[in-house]
Parts: C-alpha cells; sequence; structure tokens
C-alpha cells in the first residue's frame, strides 16, 4: 500500500538510459531519482560490487542526484549510468550524440530551436512552466501552419496554444513590473531613512562596498571559479527580476552556485547574492508546484495520447464555441 500511495503521489516519467561507452539505450519510466537508480542497475546489469550509480545526463554529464531537479526534468531526458570510481567525459558525448540527432534537426541551428521546443511540449505540455521568456517567445513567433504540422495538431488549437504562451509570458512580465515597483519603493525608504541620518553616508558607504567587493574580482579571486555562464550572469546583473527570465535548469545552476563566487561574480555583497538565491529558489519551487499540480490533475482524468490540451490553466476555456 505504501508503494502504491508513493506511485500514485509522483507519476512516472519516462527516461532514456545507457551506460557510459554503449550505444544500446533503454526506456525506463520512474516515477523518483532513487526508483531511476535502481532500474538502471538491473537493466544495465551493473554488479552490485560496483555500486552506488551515478546519473548524470547525457547532453553535459551534470550529475542528477536532487529528487526535485529530477521531477523538473522533461520527458524522455536521456541519463548515462556510471559505475563505481567511472567518470563522465567529452568522449561520452561523443557517442551521445547519436541520441541528440536522432530527429535528424540541426540542434545548433537557431532556425531549427523551435522544433526542440515544440517536441517538448509534445511530450508534456507542462513544460511551459518550466521554459524561459526567450523560449516562450521562439513558440509564440513560429508561423501557426509550421507549429501546426510539427504537433500534428489543428492550426485552431496551435492559436489556443500560442494564446496560452502569450498568457504566461505577460504573468511573467507583470510580476517582474510588480517586483520592480516594490523595489523602488523600497529603495526610497531606505534613502529617506539615510538621509535623515546623514546624508554623507548615503553616498559614500555604498561606494565603500562596492570598492571591497572589486578588490575581491581578481583573475584568481572566488568569480573565477563560477560555473555560471556570461549570458547566466548578464541577465542575473541586468534584469529587474532575472529569476523570471531564466529557465529552470539555468535557476538550479544559480542554487548550486557558491554565494561567495557569485557575489563576486556580480560585483554585489554577499547579502544580495543571498537574496537572488532565494528568489530563483522560491520561483524554481513555485514552477515545480505548478507542474506537480497539473500531473496531479492529468493522472485524475482519461489518459490522453498526444497534447492534454485540456489540462493546462487557460486553455479549457477557450476551446469552448
Amino acid at each position: 500500500p505504501a508503494g502504491r500511495a508513493a506511485a500514485m503521489a509522483a507519476p512516472l516519467k519516462r527516461c532514456l538510459l545507457r551506460r557510459r561507452d554503449g550505444r544500446e539505450q533503454h526506456g525506463v519510466a520512474a516515477s523518483s531519482l532513487r526508483e531511476l537508480r535502481d532500474k538502471a542497475s538491473v537493466i544495465l546489469a551493473i554488479d552490485k560490487a560496483r555500486e552506488p550509480i551515478t546519473l548524470v545526463l547525457a547532453e553535459d554529464g551534470t550529475i542528477v542526484d536532487d529528487e526535485d531537479y529530477f521531477l523538473c526534468l522533461p520527458a524522455n531526458t536521456k541519463f548515462v549510468a556510471l559505475a563505481k570510481n567511472e567518470k563522465w567525459s567529452s568522449k561520452s558525448l561523443d557517442s551521445g550524440t547519436a541520441w541528440l540527432s536522432e530527429s535528424g534537426d540541426e540542434v545548433d541551428s537557431a532556425a531549427e530551436k523551435w522544433k526542440q521546443l515544440a517536441r517538448q511540449l509534445k511530450d508534456d505540455l507542462s513544460n511551459i512552466i518550466l521554459m524561459s521568456e526567450e523560449d516562450l517567445q521562439v513558440l509564440i513567433d513560429v508561423p501557426r501552419s509550421d507549429l501546426a504540422e510539427e504537433l500534428a495538431q489543428s492550426q485552431t488549437k496551435i492559436q489556443v496554444l500560442q494564446d496560452t504562451l502569450q498568457q504566461v509570458l505577460d504573468r511573467r512580465e507583470e510580476e517582474r513590473q510588480s517586483r520592480q515597483l516594490l523595489e523602488l519603493y523600497l529603495e526610497a525608504l531606505k534613502n529617506e531613512d539615510s538621509i535623515l541620518s546623514k546624508v554623507a553616508e548615503s553616498e559614500i558607504v555604498p561606494r565603500k562596498e562596492m570598492d571591497v567587493v572589486d578588490t575581491g574580482t581578481s583573475s584568481t579571486g572566488p568569480s573565477a571559479k563560477t560555473a555560471l555562464s556570461d549570458q547566466i550572469l548578464a541577465a542575473l546583473k541586468e534584469k529587474p527580476a532575472p529569476e523570471l527570465c531564466l529557465d529552470s535548469q539555468d535557476l538550479e545552476l544559480v542554487l548550486k552556485e557558491d554565494t561567495q563566487a557569485l557575489a563576486a561574480a556580480l560585483r554585489w555583497d554577499k547579502q544580495k547574492a543571498e537574496a537572488l538565491q532565494q528568489a530563483c529558489d522560491q520561483e524554481l519551487s513555485k514552477r515545480l508546484q505548478q507542474v506537480q499540480t497539473l500531473h496531479s490533475l492529468r493522472s485524475t482524468s482519461k489518459g490522453k495520447k498526444t497534447l492534454p490540451w485540456g489540462d493546462y490553466p487557460g486553455l479549457s476555456s477557450k476551446r469552448k464555441k
């Protein structure tokens, strides 16, 4: 009964598994990372003496050891199972590129990016929640006829889908503007307090803090060790609410980053970096909760083989004629 309850709580996720140097892939359904790891040892016939198994993403070798992160991954994510003392290397990627080119699309081509995103929606419509604003805009801009052909759906349904994508995008923009207004208000209150106490301090203290951070950003400082890409760092520094415009994998990277290294890379104080990571954590948790809610709703309704158009908030009402 306990196992049955757990299975109901977390829906099964389709995954693809292979060994580090193997080309054979195995389709596996698992409701948790623990279950996937257990099934990997059996299906891939990994000796008990070579456990524990480490699961990494076939695409870039990212170690997946967090249950929540596993739940955030889209269906049909490709994993490589590493036995004890085995390491993922770029050579593993060479044999893994056969997986990435299965569809025949040019992965690196910007023109084909929308097809990758469309396939994510075909696997599971709730992937909308996990997409970045840039990804949402890409799908909104695709000609309706092309997207309809790719997803094997009518243009009417595609119009409903693109309207929903636009609603998600608009909602994030509204959240950003609200956040920006609140920050401006809080900043105004802070400045007012500073002026009442000492006018000089409001000018000098922030500069001193900035100087301290600057001295820590030499080539040998913590910033040199940050694993975040320039694109992510630029978004964190320039966007008023960066957690809203990053996709869930980028949010996960920000959370895993050392706070001190993040502060140095952004030239912020540690407190501001901690606040940013907390905001990213809350946004990721919110998206995960939305995905889990959708999965729960879907598991109680009748199964659908393709896109579950009626399961996403905002879709069902628009379908009525």
